[in-house]
């Protein structure tokens, strides 16, 4: 599985419909965040976006052009969704490589549609979602949002027998995987099997050599941990960790914890990792107008990786421009979007949950 900051040939994104996650008028200030985020993406790389009908086509190109945002990269798919979270739901791409088991054609059991023979040496991995641990029985029917989507038939695809979402890991590209006990050792995603079992999966499917295991999550993030709001890398032999200097935060402990295991981590080549410390926006508990029952799991690590541009989710706090200025030091060949985000957290989610990769 590449690295996020590796050449992308596409962005996956669902537009948002969902009037539960996002009630009132909060709906038309997410669709405001996709479109800077389209806006951001389109000039550098595709964006394969889900809608539900032809009328929500027509308004979002109206919406994009409006911003004099290009649409040229723009590609629609009509499909049915429930929620937004293509990270958790979709596709996870991997690059076959030569005399390996994937580079063998063979038959594809693909529901509902012909053989034919993948066009690219790219495949991808269909693992169960089962809503964040059954949490959401309205939302196990995105499980199988990658069937309906024809494009994806020209790829070859593997399902594996295992729950995971693709917020609960983070690689370098390089087979060293990041991710959380809390999550892939929860026994509301896999209950049968042992941790040498799910770490043996990760090996066989997405090429990992290497895992690295942190503990928890910040608090408020209905996930169960997921990495991609606390440790991500950034480089192959880099990682940024979100840190919360206020002891009485309750994510003090915990990240200071999972800082520590990676500070003592060392890489495939048996030397220590560089850890660039990033700070957290505070505790978010309302968006601008709305009301929230509790804290929710706001993180600036929460960022895309696009090919020209970097989506960081900000939360008008004043670490607001600490986070793009460290941002801007480790890509300085991309441009750093900040985007208001307090309203996409609100459905529990930022930026990095709500896209998926397609690499070149």
């Amino acid at each position: 599985m590449p690295a996020e900051w590796e050449f992308h040939e596409a962005t996956w994104l669902t537009w948002p419909t969902n009037k539960i996650t996002w009630p009132g008028k909060m709906l038309k200030e997410i669709e405001g965040i996709y479109v800077q985020m389209m806006h951001a993406l389109l000039t550098g790389e595709k964006v394969h976006l889900l809608i539900p009908n032809q009328k929500t086509g027509k308004k979002i190109f109206n919406l994009l052009r409006s911003k004099k945002a290009s649409t040229q990269n723009l590609v629609l798919h009509k499909v049915k969704t429930v929620d937004t979270w293509i990270r958790d739901y979709g596709p996870i791409f991997i690059k076959k490589v030569v005399g390996s088991q994937d580079s063998v054609v063979g038959k594809l059991e693909l529901p509902n549609s012909d053989y034919r023979l993948p066009t690219t040496n790219l495949a991808f991995r269909k693992f169960t979602f089962n809503a964040w641990g059954g949490k959401y029985k309205d939302l196990v029917f995105d499980n199988r949002v990658v069937d309906r989507i024809d494009y994806l038939k020209k790829f070859d695809r593997t399902d594996i027998p295992m729950v995971l979402e693709g917020g609960s890991i983070d690689m370098n590209g390089q087979g060293t995987c990041l991710t959380t006990e809390q999550c892939l050792l929860n026994p509301n995603r896999n209950p049968t099997l042992s941790k040498l079992e799910i770490e043996k999966r990760l090996k066989k499917y997405l090429g990992v050599r290497q895992i690295i295991w942190l503990k928890e999550g910040i608090e408020g993030d209905d996930t169960d941990g997921h990495i991609d709001d606390i440790s991500r890398f950034v480089a192959p032999n880099t990682i940024l960790s979100v840190v919360e200097n206020d002891i009485q935060d309750k994510n003090h402990a915990i990240l200071e914890e999972n800082l520590e295991i990676l500070k003592s981590a060392r890489g495939l080549n048996n030397k220590k990792f560089k850890i660039v410390e990033f700070p957290m926006p505070g505790r978010v508990e309302v968006g601008k107008g709305h009301s929230s029952s509790g804290r929710l799991p706001a993180s600036y690590a929460n960022f895309y990786i696009g090919n020209q541009a970097v989506l960081l989710p900000v939360y008008s706090h004043r670490n607001d421009k600490e986070a793009a200025r460290i941002l801007r030091g480790l890509f300085p060949g991309r441009k750093i979007v900040p985007i208001e985000s307090t309203a996409l957290v609100y459905g529990l989610g930022s930026i990095h949950c709500v896209t998926q990769q397609q690499p070149g």
